[in-house]
């Protein structure tokens, strides 16, 4: 199975779709916050999560957004623009699963993809959509030359199905 860096490297075209899943840990709740400095209570304090009706502290927006941000870093996506819905928390423990698929891309390269993030009981917590730039033929070279040198600016080399 081919890697998301394998794939934009040949080309990405309209109707290409990529899954990611990450499950999220409060030492991720914590790191994330450190470098953001979102120490919003909902995310730490229990009777402050409960009193906005959650069962217990929940995970920043953003960084359940990172997943969304990770398939972009990957296929070398040049963002202009994001939206997000938060439809659900995203509690430590969580399983959640990425669909992007890449919805249009014009002459330019310009492109918009649309999100939908999903627990491991299939809840969507949230929808998103991106717009950017593909790779075009010079950057499509340089991620082959990355690729056959073992990607070594790639923090973690992952497939989809």
């Amino acid at each position: 199975m081919k890697s998301f860096r394998q794939r934009a490297a040949e080309g990405l075209q309209t109707g290409d779709s990529f899954t990611l899943s990450r499950c999220f840990s409060q030492e991720d709740i914590q790191r994330f916050a450190q470098i953001s400095r979102d120490y919003n209570p909902v995310h730490f304090d229990t009777h402050f999560a409960q009193a906005r009706h959650f069962k217990a502290p929940v995970s920043q927006g953003l960084l359940t957004a990172s997943l969304m941000t990770e398939i972009g870093g990957q296929i070398g996506w040049l963002a202009s623009a994001m939206t997000f819905h938060f439809k659900r928390p995203v509690y430590p423990g969580d399983t959640v699963t990425c669909y992007w698929v890449i919805k249009d891309v014009d002459e330019k390269g310009r492109a918009t993809a649309v999100i939908t993030m999903a627990n491991e009981d299939g809840i969507t917590v949230m929808e998103g959509e991106t717009s950017g730039v593909l790779p075009g033929p010079r950057e499509r070279e340089i991620m082959r030359q990355m690729l056959a040198e073992g990607d070594p600016t790639n923090g973690v080399a992952r497939s989809d199905g």
